[in-house]
């Protein structure tokens, strides 16, 4: 069985139809998405209508949480505007995705957690700054769960974990957005997925970065009011909004 793995589209159009021409040429056998798969100053509509054509295998993100379910006048900029620009179609299907879901046998989708779509499954937050989880934050995190392959997505940054007991956790990172300051500087704007192979009883991984029109990606976000997105999508990096 091959697994392709996407997470964290944030409405980046661009970035999603040049990773499906990839995949169309590697024909995976089932191809999952992780969540928050809208949400950003791109093209929301857009993106929710090609992934409900391809209705993929798909999980709740936090951020598709938000934009349900969080009172106007607290969302941010960019939830606000993904859902003034979402139709009622793609509004009730964001609003029934599942917070998790098996595949086959021994496989998890989640976005965050299992049970938590805001955890950093694989990540600690040190207040200014994330780092990598020891085993025994991961176990606590996880909780009895008896998955084989854990996919999880939410912090962006591309990781494989091997648990001492054999479980194994897959964050693909970002289809995209590559940057959030302090959590995930990739330093490239690459559009980022997985493909995950099971043979003979074992897991093995791909991690895949394309290239694609990041720079009309940034100049979406700058005219719809988000510069410090567009100079995130253009580079890699975060930090600057001017």
């Amino acid at each position: 069985m091959r697994l392709a793995v996407l997470s964290d589209i944030h409405g980046n159009l661009a970035a999603l139809e040049a990773v499906h021409r990839e995949l169309k040429a590697a024909s995976p056998d089932l191809i999952v998405n992780l969540g928050d798969c809208v949400s950003g100053p791109l093209w929301p509509e857009e993106t929710a209508q090609y992934l409900l054509a391809e209705q993929w295998l798909t999980v709740r993100g936090n951020h598709d949480r938000m934009v349900i379910e969080t009172p106007a006048d607290r969302l941010e900029a960019f939830d606000l505007f993904t859902r003034q620009s979402l139709s009622q179609t793609s509004l009730s299907w964001l609003a029934g995705l599942p917070i998790n879901r098996g595949v086959g046998d021994g496989v998890l989708l989640c976005h965050g957690g299992p049970t938590d779509d805001e955890v950093f499954l694989l990540e600690e937050d040190g207040g200014d700054h994330f780092y990598p989880s020891g085993e025994d934050s991961i176990l606590r995190k996880i909780g009895r769960l008896d998955a084989g392959l854990v996919l999880c997505g939410h912090t962006h940054t591309p990781r494989l974990v091997r648990l001492s007991g054999g479980q194994m956790i897959l964050n693909p990172g970002s289809v995209g957005v590559q940057a959030f300051p302090g959590l995930t500087l990739t330093g490239s704007p690459h559009a980022r997925f997985a493909i995950a192979t099971h043979r003979d009883g074992n897991w093995s991984f791909g991690q895949h970065m394309i290239d694609y029109d990041w720079n009309a990606a940034s100049a979406r976000a700058r005219s719809n009011g988000e510069p410090g997105w567009a100079y995130s999508l253009a580079t890699g990096y975060g930090g600057k909004a001017s």
